[in-house]
């Protein structure tokens, strides 16, 4: 169950953390890239207060986890990653951070956005969502929309060569709910191999088996083994983006 899945040309990831993605949304992302997307990543934070040994510095645990996340991207086929370098453990939804998440979208033009969701407190009754996550998110989604679209805000960038874009579809990962579910069924161990490479992050558990079990309660009742969740926001109709760049999903 899985027929008509929709491949976008390029695709942008918008989290906080390294890890935010292969916890999230890699599976998707490595059928889009499989299937001929281009991908990038955006990291708001370098994930500096995520390792938890006081002999390490923020700046040397930072180099660590980019690290780790560059390698993560590489094992499912994404070769750009963007590091902005925000304060991990802090970050907050400034017009600033949107300034800057507009000149990614400008400059890499994805027809896909893909992010968090911003009203997502809980996850089940054991986890209270880290208040970074809903930052990024609220940021990706005040930079897709309306702003980096919009010609006449950050009329500066238009100096760098940044024309307004607009996204055609916002993919927002739910847990356990959402209205559009992508079966990752054949690229299970890709996500799980790219969420390995965060070696930093599982030195006391293995995660595998909890990702296998997330992705498995998701794909449910679906005929798809594993699948990931999203509520998708249609920001261009499909006889306007045709129209506007001569293509037909």
């Amino acid at each position: 169950m899985d027929n008509g899945f929709y491949v976008p040309k390029r695709v942008m990831a918008i989290f906080a953390h390294p890890d935010d993605i292969e916890f999230g949304c890699a599976g998707t992302i490595a059928r889009w890239v499989q299937a001929g997307a281009e991908a990038c990543y955006v990291l708001l934070t370098s994930g500096d207060v995520g390792i938890a040994d006081t002999s390490l510095t923020r700046a040397e645990a930072s180099a660590i986890r980019e690290k780790e996340q560059t390698a993560a991207a590489e094992a499912i086929g994404v070769k750009e990653v963007v590091y902005l370098r925000e304060p991990d453990g802090t970050l907050v939804n400034t017009l600033e951070l949107r300034k800057k998440l507009v000149r990614e979208i400008r400059r890499f033009r994805p027809e896909v956005l893909i992010c968090g969701d911003p009203a997502s407190w809980f996850v089940g009754d054991t986890y209270i969502n880290h208040p970074d996550h809903r930052a990024a998110a609220s940021a990706a989604l005040e930079a897709v929309f309306p702003a980096a679209g919009q010609p006449h805000l950050f009329q500066e960038l238009a100096e760098e060569g940044l024309r307004a874009h607009k996204v055609r579809k916002v993919y927002i990962n739910e847990f356990g709910g959402g209205d559009t579910f992508v079966n990752i069924s054949d690229v299970m161990d890709l996500k799980i191999a790219a969420l390995h490479k965060h070696e930093s992050q599982f030195v006391d558990f293995d995660p595998e088996p909890m990702i296998r079990e997330w992705s498995a309660n998701a794909g449910k009742g679906k005929e798809m083994a594993y699948a990931e969740s999203f509520r998708v926001i249609t920001l261009e109709s499909d006889e306007a983006w045709a129209k506007r760049t001569g293509e037909v999903e």
